[in-house]
């Protein structure tokens, strides 16, 4: 796992140089320390991130250099004096050595120690030479072991190292000698390119060949990197690649499943790049799995289930208990290693260490503490060089005070609460959850999303770009254009209208589609003007209150591009937009590679009498609308769906008064909840679960069923099988509905209870006489109502709007309508004998809160009427 230098850093002085974090990605520092006290301090706050060398040279006790090793240093580089000290210490492992030589006397002192002790022989050895490769074949030294390092006299530079790499030695490098970004060297050396030195090619693609694997080492998957793809991963501190496909690969760009940057490494003869990253969201496949190869399984898989317990663990529930009464957790430790130190046969010895492991992981997650941090705990004890008997200490039950009495009975080991189905190749099907004999935990921890995680890898992204586009303006977008969607033709961001015929060539069914649609969606978004308008009451005589709407003047319409063609969208947005009356409407989406855009979308946006389109897509297309560039037109609301990173950007331009611009609404993944009772079709209960599971391997869908017995339930699942099998995104469906339920109830209005608790974004009534039962909605997105109408309908042409609230925001959200693009302004007009009939109340609550100026502002009118 080792990199080709080693960084060193004085803990005394500060620096303008890497930081300690970014120096972690290289696995290891040398740190100079003039004390045992230094060095354990510094190892004591390290020891999780690096391994710790220490410069220990200043250290005259022998006792200390043992004691600075027994504090968890992993190498301590000393002077051949102290070597031979240290030779008394037979405890002391060569292989923690390294000696500092200046001269040749020095080498041949090291290679006579050497020799008297071959025991002894891999140690290392420190030089300021240049000629290296001679000291090592003349030391007999494995060039691949990295047991010879080099200091510099001079000036380190970069083509010096990759010299020093070549010969087969390790460069010892300042801190402040290197750098993670490419933009502000300022002469520094990139430690990206240190890093691409030393790997190997594929002959067949130039690329390094990469493994990723988790803090414990369990391998996520296989990737491919870059000399672009490293030094991005270097400067942002995320999982950063280079797919075969689509250039760079900025890991959970579109899925949210960032990954933050631990560390970088390589195999031990470099065919294979290592990177450890620490895998946020679901997990690093995109079916949605841990990993390319399955799930976590072991210890790796309860961690994974109890911190997700801890974050939200239902009230009442057995783990809820372990974590909020640490007494109850510290008795069942000792109650399971007593039942450990009982236990016989080899299979009572497993059950029992299981149970002890169980409730000894749930100590540490309720702690903050984690398997890495257990781990990293036991490779520190074996880093010690000096033991303690191992004596017991007094007996537990004494010191712990809660041991259980000979007759008190031990408690069964707690059932889970959550049993998950066992994967089945063969079939693909939901959970099925039978309410009735479920407990109402159980059912509320079955109706929670896919965890979705707003982190602060993804807002590190977002923040420069953001930054980016807002100093340099249209410079910025284009360059993240080029870089993200490869439209490195572009020589402008924004397509102007009147947009060029040949943009918009359609087939005339797809033109017809679209006119239908809009004509549809405009006559429903039209029919709601009068609600927005006219409202007007005389409040006591003499005071006139009005309401009045206005439309926002410039809105920003977000349409999310990649791989599928939106149109849809775009009329969502564009539409309401236009009917609203809107004078200024922006469009933003990420172009093709060759710079241009679908011709749907140049079309819908050339019916709603767009001004331009943003040929751009991600934060940079955010940022550009919110702030303006010399191009685009600054804007006063963004709407419109798109990945973490879009929702993000949003938010982030939100939140800056500066930019003066506001959002629609939270997004989420998409989602459908389907009640069914025993009068609906099968196929059509099926095809509108699926409907949704093929958006993403994050999106839910839901089916309440009313009531239905074993032969119905039995023939939707066999739908939902045949169905899923059939559709090209097989594998996204599949990973949606690992997470998706079937719930089994009574009647309608247990269905309506966990309906309106779960809030969907799309909520289909598949049942006999359903327009009755829309009265009972209380949370949803859109309602669809009866067999006839699939949410298809609702995405595209029926005339409601498909941009709607997700996870759960359908209680505090309505989904886009006119009102999103309008704003309410309300008016008083009062008649002087209005002001006073209602001067005492104002002048009374002014003087309670103080405000006299409020009060005068009524008095010296009333007392000008009073002088007419």
């Amino acid at each position: 796992m080792a990199t080709p230098f080693l960084v060193s850093v004085d803990p005394t002085s500060p620096s303008n140089g890497l930081s300690l974090q970014q120096i972690a990605y290289f696995g290891r520092v040398l740190v100079k320390v003039t004390s045992l006290a230094q060095a354990e301090d510094f190892v004591r706050q390290n020891f999780r991130r690096l391994d710790v060398y220490v410069d220990a040279t200043s250290i005259s006790s022998t006792g200390d250099l043992v004691d600075i090793l027994n504090a968890g240093a992993a190498k301590i580089f000393i002077t051949l004096a102290q070597l031979t000290a240290l030779t008394q210490e037979q405890s002391v492992p060569s292989s923690r050595l390294v000696v500092y030589t200046s001269s040749d006397s020095d080498i041949e002192s090291f290679q006579k120690w050497v020799c008297q002790h071959i025991e002894r022989e891999d140690a290392g050895l420190c030089t300021d030479a240049t000629a290296v490769h001679a000291i090592s074949v003349k030391l007999g030294l494995n060039s691949e072991a990295q047991l010879l390092y080099r200091t510099y006299s001079g000036p380190v530079t970069e083509e010096s190292m990759k010299d020093t790499m070549k010969q087969g030695a390790v460069s010892i490098v300042p801190a402040t000698s290197l750098v993670v970004d490419r933009d502000e060297s300022n002469g520094k050396i990139q430690a990206a390119s240190l890093i691409a030195a030393r790997g190997v090619v594929d002959a067949g693609n130039g690329l390094y060949a990469t493994t990723v694997t988790d803090e414990r080492g369990t391998c996520l998957g296989f990737v491919w990197s870059s000399d672009e793809s490293i030094a991005e991963a270097l400067r942002t501190g995320t999982g950063v690649y280079q797919s075969r496909k689509r250039g760079l690969w900025y890991k959970g760009q579109s899925s949210g499943d960032v990954q933050e940057l631990i560390r970088v490494g390589f195999d031990c003869d470099s065919d294979c790049l290592v990177f450890v990253v620490r895998q946020l969201g679901r997990g690093f496949c995109h079916l949605g799995t841990a990993s390319c190869f399955g799930p976590y399984n072991g210890l790796a898989r309860l961690q994974k289930t109890l911190q997700a317990r801890k974050a939200d663990a239902p009230a009442g529930s057995y783990t809820a208990r372990l974590f909020n009464e640490p007494k109850l957790t510290q008795a069942k430790i000792m109650e399971e290693a007593d039942e450990l130190c009982r236990a016989t046969t080899k299979e009572e010895i497993a059950f029992e260490a299981a149970d002890l492991l169980y409730f000894a992981l749930t100590r540490c997650v309720a702690a903050g503490v984690s398997l890495e941090d257990v781990e990293r705990n036991l490779d520190l004890k074996s880093l010690k060089v000096k033991r303690r008997k191992g004596d017991a200490k007094g007996p537990w039950a004494e010191k712990a005070g809660l041991a259980p009495t000979a007759a008190e009975p031990k408690p069964a080991a707690p059932a889970p609460e959550k049993e998950e189905p066992k994967p089945d190749d063969s079939r693909i099907e939901m959970t099925r959850v039978i309410t009735a004999s479920t407990s109402a935990e159980t059912v509320q921890e079955y109706l929670k999303r896919p965890s979705q995680k707003s982190n602060d890898a993804i807002v590190g992204l977002v923040r420069p770009i953001i930054q980016d586009v807002r100093e340099h303006g249209d410079a910025g977008v284009l360059k993240y254009t080029h870089k993200f969607e490869k439209a490195t033709s572009l020589t402008s961001p924004v397509l102007n209208a009147p947009f060029p015929p040949e943009l918009m060539k359609l087939s005339p069914e797809i033109q017809e589609a679209i006119d239908v649609s809009i004509s549809n969606i405009a006559k429903f978004h039209s029919a709601q003007k009068g609600s927005n308008d006219g409202l007007q009451m005389e409040t006591m005589p003499g005071v006139v209150c009005s309401r009045f709407s206005r439309p926002i003047e410039r809105v920003g319409l977000y349409i999310p591009g990649g791989t599928a063609v939106l149109p849809s969208t775009a009329m969502m947005l564009g539409v309401p937009a236009m009917v609203a009356g809107c004078k200024k409407i922006v469009l933003a989406s990420p172009p093709r590679a060759d710079g241009s855009i679908t011709p749907e979308i140049v079309y819908v946006a050339h019916k709603v009498g767009a001004e331009s389109i943003v040929l751009a897509g991600g934060a940079q297309a955010v940022a550009a609308m919110a702030y303006g560039t010399e191009s685009v037109s600054k804007v006063d609301k963004i709407l419109g769906p798109g990945n973490q990173f879009v929702t993000a950007a949003k938010m982030l331009v939100a939140n800056d008064t500066s930019a003066g611009v506001s959002i629609d609404m939270p997004a989420g993944p998409s989602e459908v909840l389907v009640i069914a009772d025993k009068s609906a079709n099968p196929a059509f209960v099926a095809s509108d679960l699926l409907s949704q599971a093929e958006h993403g391997v994050d999106s839910q869908v839901i089916l309440i069923a009313v009531d239905l017995n074993e032969q119905e339930l039995q023939a939707i699942e066999d739908e939902v099988d045949a169905q899923a099998k059939a559709l090209p995104r097989m594998d996204i469906v599949k990973g949606s509905l690992a997470h998706s339920v079937t719930f089994v109830v009574r009647d309608i209005d247990e269905a309506m209870a966990l309906s309106n608790d779960y809030a969907p974004e799309h909520l289909i009534l598949q049942m006999q006489n359903a327009e009755a039962v829309v009265e009972k909605v209380e949370n949803a997105g859109s309602v669809f109502i009866g067999q006839w109408t699939p949410e298809s309908v609702g995405d595209y042409s029926a005339g409601v709007n498909h941009s709607l609230p997700t996870y759960g925001y359908a209680k505090q959200y309505s989904g886009v309508n006119l009102g999103s693009f309008v704003k309410h302004i309300t008016s008083s007009n009062l008649t002087a004998e209005g002001l006073l009939r209602l001067s005492k109340t104002v002048e009374t609550l002014a003087a309670v809160e103080g405000l006299d100026a409020h009060k005068r502002a009524v008095s010296i009118r009333v007392a000008a009427m009073k002088q007419q």
